[in-house]
């Protein structure tokens, strides 16, 4: 079944018509009317297509969770969204861990240690990133997101901005800055974070150059929660707000980061992000990398609300597909 270009997402699951309320409809029409036989064939097709869940994705109904393994169209996906030679980040380390390590945002021993006991221990590549030795790009991949997701916590918690200073975080929080969990669950540093919080010049941004980051922040969402980038209360948005600066510093464009923003979320919620897929190849027909980043990363998909309709969607058809589990968490 193919359904028509730009069909809204539904606001809850009773929106969608059940196959047997279908077919008991198409019934009586056939019923009432003497229509030629094409039409009875196509409307049993229809409900074919409806009742089977899309037999596209050979979707199987277990314990709540659609049995993709297997399928060509779900390896496909998955390839799409956590390509196995990674996406490169479009940005330039250079010294950036070695500023974090001097202003005692990062405890390096700490950190090093923080892998070791995960059972992923830094890579030479990452040692040197960390160490501000790292030349050219790095392509990141799903062994590599969580040290990423960490690194660029720590970024985007240093780095002075105005988003920190006079933005949502402010303003919201009943225990002051350090009771989110993007303030108080950084452990890896060797000063307070009141010390560290938005106090590291790290970035000398133009007004262009900080109008585009804050554009950026306001649109990029993240599925845990109901808020974007420019108000980042967890580690997801404290680091994304890291990757947006270090961006908006090399004067990316505002198309640039946001593309940059699909796939890194894609890396750290690798099971939505799988669901996002899912519902736009079988509602509008697009491969991951041809849906606008913008529109993804909004609140209508991307926000803890607006991805649990999209999920409820997925599971009233039977689509309900299953990530590996390689996304962060929310502690270091």
């Amino acid at each position: 079944m193919t359904i028509p270009e730009n069909t809204p997402l539904p606001q809850s699951e009773e929106t969608i018509p059940q196959p047997t309320q279908v077919l008991r409809r198409s019934r009586q029409a056939i019923r009432r009317s003497a229509k030629p036989w094409w039409l009875l064939i196509s409307i049993l097709t229809y409900v074919f297509g409806l009742a089977s869940g899309y037999g596209l994705w050979g979707a199987q109904r277990t314990g709540g969770k659609a049995g993709l393994s297997g399928s060509d169209a779900y390896a496909a996906l998955l390839e799409q969204i956590n390509p196995k030679a990674g996406y490169t980040l479009p940005i330039d380390f250079g010294n950036l861990g070695t500023q974090l390590v001097e202003a005692g945002v990062i405890n390096r021993d700490l950190f090093i240690q923080v892998y070791q006991k995960a059972g992923q221990p830094l890579t030479d590549e990452q040692l040197a990133i960390l160490d501000g030795t790292f030349t050219g790009q790095m392509a990141m991949n799903s062994t590599n997101a969580y040290f990423l997701l960490n690194f660029l916590w720590a970024t985007g918690l240093a780095s002075q901005n105005p988003i920190l200073d006079s933005g949502p975080i402010q303003k919201s929080g009943q225990n002051g800055i350090e009771g989110f969990a993007s303030t108080g669950g950084w452990t890896l540093a060797t000063r307070p974070i009141r010390e560290i919080f938005s106090q590291s010049k790290l970035f000398a941004l133009t007004a262009d150059q900080q109008k585009r980051l804050e554009e950026a922040a306001a649109m990029v969402y993240r599925p845990c929660c109901d808020n974007p980038t420019n108000f980042p209360d967890c580690n997801h948005g404290m680091a994304m707000l890291g990757l947006l600066e270090l961006m908006a510093s090399q004067d990316a464009s505002l198309e640039e980061m946001l593309e940059a923003a699909k796939y890194v979320n894609a890396f750290w919620y690798p099971q939505q992000t799988l669901e996002q897929a899912v519902y736009f190849q079988n509602t509008e027909g697009l491969a991951y990398q041809d849906v606008d980043a913008g529109l993804l990363l909004g609140r209508q998909y991307s926000s803890g609300s607006g991805f649990k309709q999209l999920h409820q969607f997925l599971e009233g058809n039977g689509l309900l597909p299953q990530a590996p589990s390689n996304g962060g968490s929310c502690g270091v």
